[in-house]
């Protein structure tokens, strides 16, 4: 199993998530997940609310694109990513390499 798996149109992203840190950013890889740090404190679906913002801003999706499917009250989460473009697919691409860049939100 990988961080990105395909299901005909849609994405599966596993992700591995550090909530309470000073900035929202992807890491690079934690296992077979993706790992991002975010701001949000795991207060009340903050965290997960918090992810899915991040995940939309970052790949150019919409809100309704973005799915949390397992993971609710984890750390280990797996979202479902309904159709996304070109531009998308290449940033998880890129994310899910084993020396992927930080990037970064204030």
């Amino acid at each position: 199993m990988g961080c990105l798996e395909s299901r005909g149109e849609d994405l599966l992203l596993h992700i591995h998530v550090q909530p309470g840190a000073k900035s929202s950013a992807v890491v690079g890889r934690h296992g077979n997940a993706v790992k991002i740090r975010l701001r949000a404190r795991p207060v009340e679906g903050a965290a997960n609310a918090a992810l899915c913002a991040f995940l939309c801003d970052r790949l150019g999706l919409s809100r309704r694109q973005v799915e949390l499917l397992r993971g609710d009250s984890a750390r280990d989460k797996v979202i479902a990513i309904h159709a996304p473009g070109s531009a998308a697919r290449a940033l998880l691409q890129e994310w899910t390499q084993d020396s992927s860049p930080a990037t970064e939100t204030p």
